[in-house]
């Protein structure tokens, strides 16, 4: 079994999300996503508007997604990767370098992130709405 692991803070979730864990899932046979904690955001300065547990329950409901863990620090993905005998860590190509490090325990796969969509700009489209 080929096991493909990926991270990130999945608020408001969307179609690029969709597309990022279809695209990982096809690299495997299991999908696992590290899932930014709240106090883990905090400390990377980001508020999420769902809680941790509102974020996880919406990623468990995806068909692509095996299991959901807590990504709580930086320095947990070679230990995740160890521990949960992975194959293949895929990010968005937004991130391209930055985990090279893990190619000492498993394949490093960036993945071309959607087009024309991010949480970043639904937040600033809402804001954009809200003030007109």
């Amino acid at each position: 079994m080929k096991r493909v692991l990926t991270y990130g803070t999945f608020d408001l979730l969307h179609y690029g999300h969709i597309n990022l864990l279809r695209r990982a899932k096809q690299l495997g046979d299991y999908l696992i996503v590290g899932l930014s904690t709240d106090s883990f955001n905090s400390i990377k300065g980001k508020k999420s508007y769902f809680s941790y547990e509102e974020r996880k329950a919406l990623l468990e409901s995806i068909r692509y997604v095996d299991l959901v863990i807590p990504e709580e620090s930086w320095e947990q993905k070679i230990k995740d990767v160890i521990e949960y005998k992975v194959d293949i860590f895929v990010m968005g190509d937004d991130w391209t370098g930055k985990f090279d490090f893990l190619k000492e325990y498993c394949e490093v796969i960036y993945l071309p992130r959607t087009p024309g969509i991010s949480t970043t700009k639904i937040k600033q489209d809402f804001n954009f709405k809200l003030i007109r």
